[in-house]
């Protein structure tokens, strides 16, 4: 049988600060983000069975995809939890997402991977994660590298 990778794209909108960053980024400010996650495994070949020929349904990465990140990513703001105020912005707002890192576009990415790692089915496996911050600028997170 021979492997195959489907890959789902999904767009959300997010906010963060990089605490202590000696550029731009160190103020809050907002990104259009896609992400693609690729994922890898062999199509079923049962007949009978009407996901016939499917790694994965595109339905049910959707679904993971959109409860372990999405929903709570989108339109938030992203801090790092020692954060001067995180503490306060996030009791006062529920769209604020404290995290132990940098919330960098690469530290995003490797959180995300390891959201959706242990979530997919027995017989697939999370190939990549690739998150775009701006329309020109992306960063790739691929299982293999990081065994």
């Amino acid at each position: 049988m021979s492997k195959i990778r489907i890959t789902k794209e999904f767009r959300f909108e997010g906010a963060h600060a990089l605490r202590d960053y000696d550029g731009k980024c160190r103020h809050i400010h907002g990104h259009s983000y896609a992400l693609f996650v690729t994922v890898t495994g062999e199509p079923l070949n049962i007949k009978e069975n009407p996901k016939d020929g499917m790694v994965m349904d595109f339905g049910l990465l959707k679904k993971l995809v959109n409860d372990k990140i999405i929903e709570k990513f989108d339109h938030a703001l992203i801090l790092r939890s020692d954060a001067p105020l995180a503490g306060e912005l996030s009791e006062t707002y529920s769209n604020v997402v404290t995290v132990d890192f940098q919330p960098t576009c690469e530290n995003l990415a490797i959180h995300f991977a390891s959201l959706l790692s242990n979530s997919l089915p027995d017989d697939v496996n999370l190939h990549s994660v690739k998150l775009y911050e701006t329309p020109t600028s992306y960063v790739e997170w691929i299982a293999q590298e990081n065994l």
